[in-house]
């Protein structure tokens, strides 16, 4: 019998409280995933302005940045789901302060590297004030990296935490944390930190190199991403660090929710399905045609759901628009993001009125009824560490057709390349060409071949990519870096 672990899972952000990406989602179902193997999960994230609810008070205690001192108030609640029938809760805890979370918005204030450096030294000081010793302290993204850094500067003597492992996870390696040396005041530790080797990135602070360098373990969202971040091409010039702890970099696939993602049950689409009924498709699709206003007619209808910005591939898309919608196709955006893509879509939706229709915001609602009405899911993404948008995509029979990078390369299988186990499109050069190839081979099986397309959309419902077998990947890795930790 594997002895249970305590969990730590350090985040800026979680569904249901707080989303602008696939971190959240990750937060809201590993930790459950992790629980259902027996471990006791605890996830702690900031209290932003926009996480209502009545939440039990803990402890109040000093934080202190430089000279000044400011109070942490934590908070918790529980996340209820199930497991093995009956219902559970999934403890979280909110490090609370008026001053650096109390306004709008999650991050783009110009304070935020002293907003997480609290946030970091709050979790670890929370830690006897909630009675919990974790085994494995789980930081994400570049918000967390420092308390890697605390715990091998300020806290190696210490023996409530000097045995405390700790594995850093790389949701997306563009968003870093660069601030100003100032950082290290604020982190109240030597300038001697400040060095090429450790928390030193071209003259700024980074946050993420400081999980980088001081994790026991670095893991990423997919194998394919773990392999690309050591090249310059995707490495964000960390790529050096990162071969160079070659040996303790991890590629672990991000999983689904698949009680959340649910076709079957999923109360927000227009009619229920599942692999036995998928004809009921075209009543979803139906239904989405008719709230976007566009005509209800049994053409291929593409769906596109994303943050818009260059990392999504959406100049491939605008370069291209004219010569998709020329064909007997329809197209359905939803997403938010940069200006210029507004822009830009507005000016496509008045051209071709009936054929595309776009909605420019965040409203998950409709989120699932694209996944369920589409028949195709687009993602031109110029990388993508895991995209959850496919996982969901398959889930619901809708067929992606990705550029094969990153996680989209780990989970979609080329029909064209391999009619027997293709599960979707995909094409390699990140290129308008590339990508209009992929679309073409979609439309052409849709709509030259509706048999084989009803059997490529069952064999991607039949697929497995809930977290089952990434959570027990997480706790193979946690206990070896527990045992490293341990025995050296």
């Amino acid at each position: 019998m594997k002895k249970k672990l305590n969990i730590l899972f350090v985040t800026a952000e979680m569904t249901p409280f707080a989303k602008t990406g696939g971190l959240a989602d990750v937060a809201g179902s590993l930790p459950k995933a992790l629980a259902e193997l027996g471990h006791d999960v605890r996830v702690v994230m900031p209290k932003y302005r926009l996480i209502k609810g009545d939440f039990e008070y803990i402890a109040d205690f000093p934080v202190q940045l430089d000279q000044s001192v400011e109070t942490c108030i934590i908070r918790k609640t529980e996340v209820p789901y199930k497991l093995k029938g009956r219902k559970k809760g999934l403890k979280v805890y909110f490090t609370d302060s008026y001053r650096l979370f109390d306004r709008d918005g999650i991050y783009g204030h110009f304070d935020d590297g002293e907003r997480y450096v609290f946030f970091c030294k709050a979790v670890l000081e929370m830690l006897p004030a909630i009675g919990f010793k974790p085994d494995v302290i789980h930081c994400n993204d570049w918000h967390t990296g420092p308390i890697c850094l605390l715990l091998r500067e300020k806290y190696t003597d210490d023996k409530r935490y000097n045995r405390i492992s700790t594995l850093y996870t790389i949701h997306n390696l563009e968003y870093q944390g660069h601030f100003s040396s100032h950082i290290i005041n604020l982190l109240n530790c030597s300038y001697d930190i400040f060095d090429p080797e450790k928390a030193e990135f071209y003259g700024m602070f980074n946050f993420m190199k400081t999980g980088l360098v001081y994790s026991d373990a670095i893991s990423t969202v997919s194998r394919v991403y773990a392999e690309e971040i050591k090249t310059q091409q995707y490495g964000e010039r960390l790529e050096g660090l990162l071969q160079r702890r070659s040996e303790d970099l991890y590629g672990i696939l991000n999983g689904l929710d698949y009680d959340k993602f649910d076709p079957e049950t999923d109360k927000l689409i227009e009619k229920n399905f599942n692999v036995s009924s998928t004809g009921d498709k075209k009543l979803n699709k139906a239904a989405l045609q008719k709230e976007m206003g566009l005509p209800c007619r049994d053409v291929p209808l593409f769906g596109l759901i994303s943050r818009l910005s260059g990392q999504k591939g959406l100049n491939l898309v605008i370069d291209r628009i004219d010569e998709m919608l020329s064909k007997d196709i329809q197209f359905v955006l939803l997403g938010t993001g940069d200006e210029y893509y507004h822009v830009r879509f507005r000016e496509i939706t008045q051209r071709y009125p009936g054929k595309i229709a776009i909605h420019l915001g965040f409203n998950p609602q409709l989120a699932q009824r694209i996944y369920a009405g589409s028949d195709m899911f687009l993602m031109p993404s110029r990388f993508e560490p895991c995209g959850l948008g496919q996982l969901i995509s398959l889930r619901y029979g809708t067929i992606p057709v990705v550029r094969a990078t990153g996680g989209l390369a780990e989970t979609i299988t080329d029909y064209s390349g391999d009619p027997e186990n293709g599960n979707g499109f995909s094409f390699a050069d990140f290129s308008a060409d590339a990508m209009m190839d992929a679309i073409n081979r979609a439309i052409h099986v849709y709509v030259n071949d509706p048999g084989e397309w009803e059997r490529i959309v069952i064999r991607a419902m039949k697929q497995d990519f809930s977290w089952n077998s990434s959570a027990l990947k997480y706790d193979e890795l946690y206990r070896h870096i527990i045992d490293k930790r341990i025995n050296g």
